[in-house]
């Protein structure tokens, strides 16, 4: 285990970006392999590299994008490696690798401390370590809960407890780190009249996208109301606003939805059926990827709407990808604050960094290029509808799943284009940035400013 160690020469000769990429791309080697493995498989089943290598990135960036059936390909010791490789991936190599590091009674120096910032996208290197090893025990924590709560209502559905507990575990993994993959060969689809099921699902879906400083402030605010100190805890400006923004946009979602399919989807339904349908795919859009029907059934509007969604995907420092919530909020109150002639932004009783604002702009740019680029070559090569094409990227670039069923049928170039989508997805838009242009350079000299037409 060389993840931080001093003796690790080639640490030495990358930037602190490129290293992040590459452990990122030694596990989906690593989980190339060992989901290669035959012991991991069902009898009979014969997989071909490109599936393998499609199977691990989509673990390791946590979409749940999958060209094969889970549950038909892989027996009970391949699912448990399956939520292995979601872990790693969910919670974050760096996360796994500090928890791993510390257990081992090893130090963590400023070079591990600079993995760990631009990991969880962090702006200090202060608390780096005592921050990574509250992620991994407040996920742990909920994975666990999950787990006994699905596991012991599973023994409703399945003949052992063992089986129960298999479904439990490995759902509760899936969810909270917004898998989306499933073990029952049809996502939630089993579940579609039993909301306890969907009910723990979107709650577990929600603590994963919601972002982990979030999950952090929370519970200090639990403890904080244990001591008892007469002092009133503050959220920060972040937790706010990406809370704000992600209920936000499950709410407008569930509204929207509703509003869509109520003459079509839901014009055979109960209100409870059109209820929960319309809230688990509002929920399941910002990053989880379970389904508890076929989005095929629903209208065009629907499927273009859940396209965005998956596009803006979660939040910052989460399981999820996309271009994230305070991105996309950002760039609301921009527009907002200019068309009102305000020259700064101010939300929550305080002023948003002119550079952030640059750095929302600049990620919303680099991802419709990506996504616009994406849809334009998989529309030529693929002989696919077009907006199978637009919903799978969307789904690819927000690491979130869902799928119109095109993906066992693209070529093998467009699998590769679906798997970059995902691991650029995973790691984010600044990192593949940063990965693009090497060592920065400082001016030396500047030109006159001069401006243009713009609009």
């Amino acid at each position: 285990m060389h993840l931080f160690s001093k003796e690790f020469k080639l640490s030495k000769q990358l930037t602190t970006i490129h290293l992040i990429v590459l452990y990122y791309l030694l596990a989906v080697g690593f989980s190339t392999l060992l989901l290669s493995l035959p012991i991991f498989h069902q009898d009979g089943v014969d997989l071909t590299f490109i599936d393998i290598l499609f199977t691990a990135v989509s673990a390791i960036s946590v979409t749940g994008l999958t060209v094969v059936s889970t549950a038909e390909t892989f027996n009970a010791y391949g699912k448990i490696a399956i939520t292995v490789i979601l872990q790693f991936g969910g919670i974050g190599i760096m996360t796994m690798g500090t928890f791993v590091w510390v257990l081992l009674g090893k130090k963590i120096g400023l070079r591990g401390r600079q993995l760990i910032r631009v990991d969880q996208n962090s702006k200090t290197l202060s608390g780096l370590v005592k921050l990574m090893l509250q992620i991994f025990k407040i996920i742990l924590l909920i994975e666990l809960v999950g787990t006994i709560i699905l596991s012991t209502y599973f023994l409703t559905y399945y003949d052992t407890w063992q089986e129960a507990l298999l479904h439990g575990f490995f759902g509760a993994v899936s969810a909270t780190t917004n898998g989306g993959f499933d073990i029952t060969g049809s996502s939630l689809m089993p579940f579609a009249n039993d909301y306890f099921v969907q009910f723990i699902n979107i709650i577990l879906i929600i603590l994963g996208a919601i972002g982990f400083p979030v999950l952090i402030e929370i519970q200090e605010l639990l403890k904080g109301m244990f001591k008892d100190n007469g002092e009133t805890y503050r959220f920060s400006l972040f937790t706010k606003l990406t809370t704000f923004t992600f209920f936000g946009l499950v709410l407008i979602g569930w509204l929207l939805i509703f509003l869509l399919e109520r003459n079509a989807f839901f014009a055979d339904k109960t209100w409870h059926e059109t209820f929960f349908y319309s809230l688990f795919q509002s929920v399941t859009s910002r990053s989880g990827g379970l389904s508890t029907m076929d989005v095929n059934d629903f209208s065009l509007p629907t499927l273009l709407l859940t396209s965005v969604l998956m596009f803006i995907g979660a939040s910052p420092s989460s399981v999820g990808g996309g271009i994230r919530t305070t991105t996309f909020a950002i760039m609301l109150l921009s527009i907002y604050n200019y068309a009102k002639g305000n020259s700064s932004i101010k939300v929550f009783g305080r002023e948003i960094d002119q550079e952030d604002i640059t750095r929302s702009f600049i990620v919303i740019s680099t991802a419709s290029l990506l996504v616009i680029s994406s849809i334009i070559i998989l529309a030529t090569t693929e002989s696919l509808p077009i907006l199978a094409i637009i919903f799978e990227v969307c789904s690819a670039f927000g690491t979130t799943g869902l799928s119109m069923g095109i993906t066992p049928d693209l070529s093998t170039f467009g699998k590769t284009v679906i798997m970059l989508l995902m691991f650029i997805g995973r790691i984010g838009i600044f990192s593949f940035l940063f990965l693009l242009r090497g060592k920065g350079t400082k001016d030396v000299f500047r030109y006159p400013s001069e401006k243009v037409i713009i609009g």
